[in-house]
């Protein structure tokens, strides 16, 4: 028996992996967080199979499950939204299990930030303009912020920040990150990224208006010069000039045709 924890993505149904998908396909029991991932994941699940919509339970309750199929060695599909590196709550779940001496493996799933770029047709690192992504949170009643782990640290930086579970003050981004960024530095708000009603707003971090914030949970800010960026430099990796393993060019090619 083993708990199969799945990244089910950002919300379209169809944007989860193919081993996500066998797995739910497997699995006789289904714990999945119904706040985020799409009902229509669930089709995958076999026919007879247990279906738990875990958004209402404690992690007691979410373990007691998880006991009960380990008892009848069920193996057990765990689907979180987007990837389970980020804010997804698994690591209280792996230590229990840990414990409990039950097995557990992690298939990774599109993050939001990923789905989010996409929706907006960008590349968050330009060169000459970003070369690092920040994936950063305001601190909630779940969980505080380090102190050194600030919205100000990071923005010195220059980096692009793509800010989660923060769309409900943006009054306060504003404040904090115009005097690093500009007023006019580029910021985007995805609501829902990649589900059927999906919203995207541009703006300025000058210009953005707070209250679309109001009342919501689920968008994802990005904010940095890569957002809208022109002029920047290409990359050397396709060059015509660039000499590299792939595509040995010059007289004295670093990797010689051929040479590993």
């Amino acid at each position: 028996m083993t708990v199969h924890f799945i990244g089910a993505g950002p919300g379209a149904a169809d944007l989860i992996t193919l081993r996500g998908r066998d797995l739910i396909e497997a699995c006789p029991v289904c714990l999945y967080a119904g706040s985020l991932v799409p009902e229509a994941l669930l089709s995958h699940c076999p026919p007879g199979a247990r279906i738990v919509n875990t958004a209402p339970l404690s992690l007691d309750e979410i373990m007691a499950e998880i006991s009960r199929a380990h008892a009848k060695e069920q193996d057990v599909a765990r689907l979180h939204s987007g990837d389970l590196s980020v804010w997804s709550a698994m690591g209280e779940q792996l230590r229990r299990l840990c414990t409990l001496g039950i097995p557990y493996d992690v298939t990774p799933g599109v993050p939001s930030f990923a789905a989010a770029a996409a929706a907006l047709g960008a590349e968050l690192t330009l060169p000459g303009v970003a070369q690092s992504l920040v994936l950063t949170r305001t601190s909630g009643r779940a969980s505080a912020m380090p102190e050194t782990e600030s919205l100000e640290a990071f923005a010195q930086t220059g980096a692009t920040l793509a800010i989660h579970l923060s769309v409900h003050v943006l009054a306060e981004l504003q404040e904090r990150l115009i005097p690093h960024y500009g007023a006019d530095c580029p910021v985007a708000v995805v609501f829902r990224a990649s589900w059927p009603d999906q919203k995207i707003i541009r703006a300025t971090l000058g210009t953005i208006d707070p209250a679309i914030g109001v009342g919501e949970r689920t968008g994802l800010i990005l904010v940095g010069p890569a957002l809208k960026a022109e002029g920047f430099e290409e990359s050397r990796l396709y060059a015509g000039d660039y000499d590299r393993r792939y595509r040995p060019v010059g007289t004295e090619p670093r990797f010689p045709e051929g040479q590993e």
